[in-house]
């Protein structure tokens, strides 16, 4: 009998949260802004996040891999959370259990860019929150730099600031960067615009690719039921519709010029699918070239899928009919992931449709070709992400 897909390949999994331990920032940030520091508490039975005096949301609620029940259910203290979401031995255990080579490691409490912090108000405890954090996840992560791969966190609301950020932590060895996806829901310009050109060129100075991950906007409405129809079906939808958001990202990227400016820099879309893309690139050129964008911009040398063929990467955890399409256009830009331990997560559980990340990989791919196969599973993410 031949090896399977996950025996055959290294396989990295591009993207993995961890819950923060309830010290995180308690044991790092100074002690001067007392309660405002991020911070646990127990409210009845359940453990929640608080920032300042604001409940934030419970770990529980991310950290849903395995659990018997789905939200608004999540377990409740970190006592029914599984280790392998919090402890970085336990986390190397399981991907030994699962045959994955290597996580690449993202935030949760903070958002996934840390727009949460701007809820603080103050611009040192804001910074000093992200330098913390930073650092936390660099140490966990040394449990095996090899195998856990961290993301900075970046102050992406000061640019001088993230510019700053980003140096210190290359100078660390981080070699990826966390970047707000929808900058404009913060009161920011959108990524089009040259207010962000600072930060990227620190990030392809520094040889950091930079991630854009789903849900750092405006996520207000994944348990706002405002219409009532349902909190499990409303959670869905805007669930499913946060995927798209990175469509928005992608079409600031590939026509404000972004990547022709910065040609070096790899950017990629995390925890957005990649089914739709190709419809993506196909609209985008299709405008470009139907509304003479050249006569206006005779520099840009590339159509925008060519751009995105050059640097721009998106990731998969759980399609199949839109996938084979992708892997036939992109085939150098498809990278895989499994969300864990997230609620939608590719994770087995006795509530969940998900199951092992190796058994859903070797029907999804099945018939893929060896040499697509190397280069989503392992090749393409070692070489955006640097990984020996």
């Amino acid at each position: 009998m031949s090896a399977g897909i996950f025996e055959r390949y290294r396989v990295v999994d591009i993207d993995t949260h961890v819950t923060e331990p309830a010290d995180v920032w308690t044991a790092r940030v100074s002690r001067k802004w007392g309660d405002r520091v991020p911070h646990v508490k127990r409210i009845g039975r359940t453990d929640a996040w608080f920032i300042g005096d604001k409940a934030v949301h419970a770990p529980g609620v991310v950290s849903a891999a395995g659990f018997d029940g789905t939200y608004p259910r999540f377990p409740r203290s970190y006592s029914e959370i599984p280790p392998a979401m919090y402890d970085a031995g336990a986390r190397l255990a399981l991907l030994d259990a699962e045959r994955i080579h290597a996580n690449v490691l993202f935030p949760n409490l903070g958002g996934f860019s840390s727009p949460g912090f701007l809820s603080l108000g103050e611009p040192e405890l804001m910074l000093e929150c992200v330098r913390a954090y930073n650092d936390w996840i660099l140490e966990w992560a040394g449990a095996d730099r090899k195998r856990l791969i961290p993301v900075m966190a970046n102050p992406f609301w000061d640019v001088g600031a993230g510019v700053r950020e980003i140096e210190r932590c290359a100078a660390r060895g981080f070699r990826a960067l966390l970047m707000c996806n929808q900058p404009h829901h913060h009161g920011l310009p959108p990524l089009r615009d040259r207010h962000w050109d600072r930060l990227f060129a620190a990030a392809q100075d520094a040889g950091m690719c930079v991630n854009f991950h789903v849900g750092a906007g405006d996520t207000s409405e994944t348990d706002d039921d405002a219409n009532r129809i349902g909190r499990k079906a409303n959670f869905a939808r805007a669930s499913t519709l946060f995927f798209l958001e990175n469509g928005h990202c992608l079409a600031d990227l590939l026509m404000g010029g972004v990547c022709h400016r910065f040609p070096r820099l790899r950017f990629v879309s995390v925890e957005s699918g990649i089914g739709w893309i190709p419809f993506l690139l196909e609209a985008l050129d299709w405008q470009w070239q139907n509304n003479g964008v050249r006569e206006e911009h005779p520099e840009y040398d590339l159509l925008p899928s060519e751009y995105f063929r050059r640097q721009v990467f998106g990731a998969f955890w759980f399609e199949e009919r839109g996938l084979r399409s992708a892997l036939e256009q992109l085939p150098d830009n498809v990278l895989f992931e499994t969300d864990y331990p997230h609620p939608t997560c590719q994770a087995p559980g006795p509530a969940s449709i998900g199951t092992h990340p190796r058994l859903y990989a070797e029907r999804a791919l099945a018939g893929v070709s060896e040499d697509t196969l190397r280069k989503v599973l392992q090749d393409s993410a070692a070489r955006v992400y640097a990984i020996a």
